[in-house]
């Protein structure tokens, strides 16, 4: 589990720089989706901090980063205010234990079957959440606490300072990649927010006015292990088992996918097993140390990878450093302005979505391109995990129809014999198409269905198959087949006496007569 990488004096450098760059831009989203979870901010600060941790060490992933997340805030805010931070604790060690338990049985290497479409619509409707996102800190609350969209000297100092970030992200790598862009123009536009006096929202405005708390700070101490103070007892595990799976579920869901992507980023590839492990570990820890839970996070893992972060350090020195940041340099932190954070975000935007999928929807198939679209949609009104199951599933029902199509006969003589040449899978959508194929009553006394081009896939082809059997055994005949694999003979065991082995075609199947007869 645990490997101990070499480091050049590039990628030393490289994963240091990023990993500040990270720490810096998890703060605000840290904040908000403790306050969308209806937790304190430092329960969001601390579980940042934590998985970023545990999951640089123990992920399946380098260089992908981790931390608190939306998609899992959106699940626990009903636990929260019906039952409080003490449950939602426990819910958290829950869900790291199946999380964990994932892993154990093998279960990530499934996010590999996947679709492109799916993952092309999880991508761009990520990428529009995130956007959506930044447009909130283009809003203030005025004296009656109400939201508003900015406007006069305000909105254009915040818009000025938003381009002159993303600015400097882009051009910045064309003339030095010595630092992270992205560090280089937070730094900056800080800079220049304090020496020019503008009056424009920092992270401490964001903070303050998240919580409603003038005063509020993201100052803090060590986080301190404590069992969550819950009754023990079969009430309190109804409660917490529910949100628990959910929570693990997305999680793992957001984690894997955004490995995927990163995969095809990087060129190389993670192991999704391991991720699954280090991703319980880290939420099993976060839940004794008072944190909210979370996950992968697809933008901060974008500003890590496009600033050269690609090994664990870059994720150790994120969490480290946010640490930090709670327990030394808060006042450095809260006077970075909130615009500098748009526009970084904004770049992740720009450069997560797959803007190469708009040119694919006249050259791929129809169905294709309605999962990209749905999928985007279903990510952006839901969340990522109800998105990536209904692309899913419209995959495997469009490959299912189609395949269904693909089954047929050709039919010729052998003596009395009439022999169906079948080809094409049997399976469940194509036993209609199957059973129509035959002409029970016209056929000779013995009918003989040759399976060497056809395959039987599941218990709906055997059923069809019996049903088959007893139309021609009503009308006095005997069905026999041939040619079966190893597989479909095993399936097929359960016809008894109503299917049979041509045994002197087939010498490699020795099945007894008397099984079959």
């Amino acid at each position: 589990m645990f490997e101990f990488p070499k480091f050049s004096g590039a990628s030393l450098r490289n994963d240091l720089l990023s990993g500040i760059t990270v720490a810096l831009a998890l703060v605000p989203e840290a904040v908000a989706f403790a306050f969308v979870a209806g937790v304190g901010p430092l329960v969001g600060l601390y579980a940042a901090a934590i998985i970023g941790f545990f999951t640089a060490i123990f992920g399946g992933r380098p260089g992908m980063i981790s931390g608190a997340t939306g998609s899992v805030a959106v699940v626990i805010v009903a636990l929260v205010l019906q039952h409080g931070e003490q449950y939602l604790f426990a819910a958290v060690v829950m869900m790291g234990i199946f999380q964990i338990l994932a892993g154990v049985f093998r279960l990530g290497k499934f996010i590999r079957m996947v679709p492109h479409p799916v993952m092309l619509g999880f991508v761009n409707g990520l990428a529009i959440v995130i956007f959506l996102a930044q447009l909130g800190n283009f809003k203030v609350k005025d004296a009656a606490g109400i939201s508003h969209w900015m406007s006069g000297p305000q909105l254009w100092i915040m818009l000025a300072l938003v381009a002159l970030t993303m600015a400097i992200v882009h051009f910045l790598p064309k003339l030095t990649k010595a630092i992270p862009a992205s560090l280089a123009a937070i730094v900056i536009v800080t800079l220049v927010t304090y020496f020019f006096n503008l009056h424009t929202r920092t992270v401490l405005d964001f903070l303050q006015q998240m919580t409603g708390n003038p005063h509020a700070t993201i100052a803090g101490g060590w986080p301190t292990f404590h069992i969550p103070d819950i009754a023990l007892n079969w009430e309190t595990i109804k409660v917490v088992i529910p949100y628990a799976f959910i929570m693990a579920g997305v999680g793992l869901i957001e984690s894997l996918l955004t490995l995927t992507v990163i995969d095809e980023m990087t060129e190389t590839r993670g192991r999704s097993n391991r991720e699954c492990v280090g991703q319980g570990l880290a939420n099993v820890v976060t839940g004794f140390f008072g944190g909210m839970g979370g996950c992968a996070m697809i933008g901060q893992s974008m500003i890590n990878i496009r600033s050269g972060g690609r090994g664990r350090l870059s994720g150790l020195t994120a969490a480290v450093g946010l640490m930090c940041f709670i327990l030394f340099a808060s006042t450095l932190i809260e006077m970075i302005p909130i615009a500098a954070l748009v526009g970084v975000m904004f770049m992740v935007v720009i450069a997560t979505f797959e803007w190469s999928s708009l040119r694919l929807f006249n050259k791929i198939p129809k169905t294709d391109s309605l999962v990209i679209i749905l999928v985007s949609v279903v990510t952006i009104f839901t969340d990522l995990a109800t998105a990536v199951f209904v692309g899913v599933i419209i995959c495997a029902l469009v490959f299912a129809w189609k395949h269904a199509k693909n089954i047929s006969v050709q039919t010729h003589l052998e003596g009395d014999d009439k022999i169906y040449q079948l080809t094409g899978p049997l399976f469940f959508s194509s036993v209609h198409p199957f059973l129509e194929l035959f002409d029970v009553h016209s056929d000779p006394k013995h009918v003989i269905i040759d399976f060497a081009n056809a395959r039987v896939s599941d218990h709906s082809a055997i059923e069809a198959i019996d049903t088959l059997a007893e139309r021609y055994l009503k009308a006095n005949k005997q069905l026999h087949l041939r040619h079966l694999s190893g597989d479909c003979r095993k399936l097929l065991k359960k016809a008894g006496n109503l299917v049979e082995v041509n045994v002197i075609e087939d010498p490699h199947y020795h099945v007894a007569d008397d099984a079959l007869a």
